[in-house]
């Protein structure tokens, strides 16, 4: 009975979990998105705090964090490092966060050629030049995985992952057991 008053009273603290995208196409937000009808359940066990769900645009005290995208510009850098501030366990989800993805393809070019060739070479632009302006952040000379600038505690892959590898990892994280991804759970798309 005792246990029952408490629970009543002092129901479990849920664990705050934020979420954020970098450089990437949101791809793995979708792909969390797509656990469909489980998120009420783990709504039951979470409090969201920055994510898509919240509109929340700045991270507070969370226990777990979920980071997608890589490093393109200092910008990308900044949310990073703040973020990471605000997050005991922060997950690098998706291939853009854990080794650049995609926007890493530009890693073996020079950015100066990259900008000139889009902003001054191809047809149909303005030809203006590369836009120089103060709210725009500067671009990286190449992009980055997220665990070249911050610890990272846990590594979920995919391009994106699945969402039923996103549920498996979050429900063995909030049942107290280490992530493990059996065979089926990842792929590429």
């Amino acid at each position: 009975m005792n246990a029952l008053i408490n629970a009543t009273l002092f129901p479990p603290k849920k664990l705050r979990v934020a979420t954020t995208s970098l450089a990437g196409c949101f791809g793995c937000h979708m792909s969390f998105l797509d656990i469909d009808e489980r998120i009420l359940k783990l709504i039951e066990l979470i409090e969201f705090d920055r994510s898509p769900l919240t509109d929340i645009k700045h991270c507070g005290p969370c226990d777990l964090g979920l980071i997608e995208g890589g490093l393109c510009n200092a910008e990308n850098v900044h949310v990073l490092r703040e973020f990471r501030t605000h997050c005991k366990i922060l997950v690098a989800v998706g291939a853009c966060a854990i080794n650049g993805g995609l926007p890493a393809q530009r890693n073996h070019l020079d950015l100066r050629d990259v900008l000139e060739e889009v902003y001054q070479t191809e047809p149909g632009l303005s030809h203006g030049g590369v836009p120089n302006d103060p709210e725009l952040p500067l671009p990286l000379n190449k992009v980055h995985p997220i665990h070249e600038v911050v610890k990272v505690d846990y590594f979920l892959p995919g391009c994106p992952p699945p969402a039923d590898a996103i549920w498996k990892f979050l429900t063995d994280l909030l049942a107290g057991r280490t992530p493990t991804l059996g065979h089926g759970l990842l792929h590429y798309d």
